[in-house]
């Protein structure tokens, strides 16, 4: 054999042994792939059983719940029951209860932990005022609002009722006067008014607290907007978590948690963190039938938008008291001003005016010299007047849960009232870059972008889906824009635009350039930067609104999702592919969207 050949021969072995060793990584790579396959199937399976067991661990609590609502607590034969409605007449000038009231009253009375879930108007201050007023001791309110607290405590001192509030800004002889009250079993005060950053920082606080328990001093906690305690929650508060240690230091003492709105699962979560598990749970409807839900689109133009609000006050809400909300100061400013040049009468009213001015434009509104007050959404909570005729949003809430508690300051009268939100996507952006670092900010804020661009389910069973709530659409009675013009459903498959969307976020990433909601829509008709635009993407023949809503849909079912980059000032959110981007390429896969292309 030649040299050559021997050659050949190693080489040829050289190839084969190359071939088998491919073979063997290509197999090894298969059994991983298999391995891999296995556990992300064990993996899903154990989520779905935590859940399971999650679920059933919490439906034995709500049972327990249950049980415990079944005993009578709606009745007038407790020891109290003659002094509680003699004070309820006497002096609180009110004839009679509302639903839930009087049995949440009893429990509490009975030493009775109590989660009460009753919408916004329903009458839960009540609850704890009445109990106060006709114990010896004190009741400590734990409320996140400022604003909230100066209006009970105004209304309280109007009706002669002895109650004090402590927070950050609170003078030192009203600290003074309220420290020795907690320690003087004769002291005539009923009701100490706290937020919960301060009950959280002030030892001295604490310290006299634990006193009023030792004396027997301490009648009750109430927790006020007790859905703040949980992560889960639309708006969680660290500082709620100090109330975690209340049963562990004052055993026996009964804890009233309050909320407009919360979930089942947000309820069991707030039963666990403050070691009320199994408590009694009562919760009213959340159907307000006389509020009557409407959604309109917001214009781009400011001008056009000043317009359409001074044409409602001046029109349709002619003679008529309301409330604007706006999400910023600035916003609540500027609006105040434009109308005002507009000749409305109107009032601004906001956390960074002087209590003075604050005051006044609030007796202004009440007697009828406004006609609205342009308020920021938090501050907004503290504003109670019965006959609030239209509540309008200048810009979409945060969560479903805002949205029900600010629209509910519409007609607490009973009376017809209407609750009407301005809805523009580029105010969703805005609003996206504030929450998205909350666990659930996200989440919840798409569930209202979701409601703004149904077109066709009735907005009050849309509202009862959220809150767990079966309600028929003929319980709306025509109260919603949809239900008094009902419109066929029409699903269109968006698959297409999709993709064309994709196109162009795929030549902005060969460019390094990310897109904003704002130049994503102008390269897909052509416009801004010629970088951006894609040549084979046809300009869309509907309207730019229609554009925006394709988006906003995508986004809200994941095959879009907003990227968030801090610059100097601000946060920006882009926009790219969403988690399900995979599907949307798929050949057998369609994207539906219930919305007529125009």
């Amino acid at each position: 054999m030649s040299v050559n050949d021997v050659k050949d021969v190693i080489m040829i072995d050289d190839d084969e042994c190359q071939v088998t060793e491919d073979d063997e990584i290509a197999a090894i790579n298969y059994e991983l792939q298999q391995i891999e396959s296995e556990m992300q199937k064990l993996r899903d399976r154990k989520k779905i059983l935590t859940e399971r067991k999650e679920k059933l661990r919490d439906d034995i609590l709500l049972k327990k719940s249950f049980s415990l609502s079944k005993k009578d607590w709606n009745n007038a034969n407790f020891d109290w029951s003659a002094r509680l409605q003699k004070t309820l007449k006497d002096v609180f000038k009110i004839e009679n209860l509302r639903e839930l009231q009087l049995p949440t009253m009893n429990a509490i009375m009975s030493k009775e932990d109590v989660i009460l879930i009753m919408p916004t108007g329903g009458g839960k201050s009540l609850c704890y005022q009445l109990p106060a007023v006709i114990s010896k001791g004190i009741t400590i309110v734990v409320s996140p609002l400022v604003s909230l607290m100066e209006d009970q405590l105004h209304g309280l001192n109007r009706l002669n009722v002895k109650a004090t509030m402590l927070c950050a800004k609170t003078d030192k002889e009203i600290v003074k006067m309220t420290m020795d009250a907690l320690i003087n079993k004769n002291s005539n005060l009923k009701l100490i008014y706290v937020t919960p950053e301060y009950m959280a920082k002030s030892k001295r606080f604490m310290s006299k607290v634990q006193k009023a328990f030792e004396l027997g001093n301490l009648e009750r906690f109430a927790i006020d907007e007790v859905h703040c305690c949980s992560q889960w929650g639309h708006d969680f508060r660290p500082d709620y978590q100090f109330l975690t240690t209340l049963k562990s230091l004052f055993p026996g003492v009964p804890i009233l948690g309050l909320t407009a709105t919360a979930p089942a699962k947000i309820i069991v979560d707030v039963q666990k963190m403050l070691d009320i598990s199994g408590c009694l749970v009562l919760r009213a409807s959340f159907n307000r039938p006389n509020l009557y839900y409407e959604v309109r689109r917001k214009p781009a133009d400011k001008k056009l938008c000043l317009e359409m609000i001074e044409g409602l006050l001046k029109n349709r809400f002619s003679g008529k008291s309301g409330i604007i909300y706006t999400t910023t100061i600035k916003d609540a400013e500027q609006l105040t001003t434009n109308l005002r040049e507009k000749g409305v009468k109107i009032g601004c009213y906001h956390a960074m005016l002087e209590p003075e001015y604050r005051s006044e434009v609030y007796s202004k509104w009440i007697s009828g010299k406004y006609q609205a007050v342009v308020a920021t959404i938090a501050f907004g909570l503290g504003i109670d007047k019965p006959d609030v005729r239209f509540v309008i949003h200048h810009c979409v809430s945060k969560s479903m849960e805002n949205f029900y508690q600010e629209s509910g300051r519409a007609g607490r009268d009973g009376r017809k009232a209407v609750c009407l939100v301005l809805y523009r996507l580029a105010d969703v952006f805005k609003l996206s870059t504030m929450v998205f670092q909350d666990r659930v900010g996200l989440q919840n804020l798409y569930k209202v972008l979701s409601y703004c661009l149904n077109q066709t389910s009735c907005r009050r069973s849309l509202i009862a889906t959220h809150f767990e709530e079966s309600w028929n659409e003929s319980d709306c009675v025509q109260m919603c824009d949809h239900c008094r013009k009902p419109e066929v459903k029409k699903e269109v498959d968006v698959t297409q635009y999709c993709r064309q969307l994709y196109q162009i976020m795929t030549k902005a990433v060969q460019n390094d350039t990310r897109l904003t909601a704002l130049k994503l829509v102008d390269a897909w008709y052509a416009k801004g930067a010629s970088s951006l635009r894609v040549s084979d993407v046809p300009v869309p023949k509907f309207t730019r609104e229609t554009a925006e809503a394709i988006i906003g849909h995508l986004l809200v079912n994941g095959y879009l999702q907003e990227d968030f980059h801090f610059s100097s000032y601000s946060t920006i959110s882009y926009l790219k592919r969403g988690p399900k981007s995979g599907l949307a390429l798929s050949n057998d896969h369609k994207i539906l969207f219930n919305y007529e292309l125009h």
